[in-house]
């Protein structure tokens, strides 16, 4: 009896591991949202790190967070290396930016477990006023990371901090002057 339900737990486990070798080898996230601003003023708070983390949805979910800037901040070449209880440990670079459309960054993380993907943002005007701004991230899913995806989704975990972070940056904009 013992070695039967050992034998039908191996082939289950056999199975999921074969299985988690099917899926895809990437990944990616988006969401967009319609913000009643133009997107020059949307751009700046975008490619701009310290502007960035104004709304960004992990500074905020982690208020210990400890963050380092590089010298610069702005555009190409600015980095933000972080380190903190919640949101673990990892950096970000802006690669790339096309003003006011897109920026694209490097995000690499470390702890709690090690990710290099690609992120963007694209900003598309929208009737008078409004702006779509899109954020995507996508990356490569290792074998281990293709097991982990069996039991969690990404796109519904990672996807509302998007919405999140978009809903802050529509708040940042929309906040009156004073």
């Amino acid at each position: 009896m013992i070695k039967t339900v050992a034998l039908v737990l191996l082939a289950a486990l056999a199975l999921l591991l074969a299985y988690a070798a099917t899926r895809p080898d990437t990944f990616r996230v988006e969401r967009s949202r319609v913000i009643a601003a133009p997107p020059e003023q949307l751009y700046g708070l975008i490619h701009d790190l310290r502007q960035f983390n104004t709304w960004n949805p992990y500074e905020r979910k982690d208020p210990a967070i400890k963050g380092e800037y590089s010298a610069t901040t702005t555009g190409p070449g600015a980095r933000y290396a972080w380190q903190g209880d919640k949101v673990g440990t990892g950096s970000m670079e802006i690669v790339d930016a096309t003003a006011p459309r897109r920026v694209g960054m490097k995000l690499d993380f470390v702890k709690p477990f090690e990710a290099h993907n690609q992120v963007e943002f694209t900003l598309l005007p929208e009737g008078v006023g409004a702006t779509r701004v899109t954020w995507t991230m996508q990356g490569p899913v290792p074998y281990l990371a293709k097991i982990a995806h069996l039991f969690f989704n990404m796109d519904r975990m990672v996807g509302q901090d998007f919405e999140d972070g978009l809903a802050n940056l529509q708040a940042v904009v929309q906040k009156p002057a004073g």
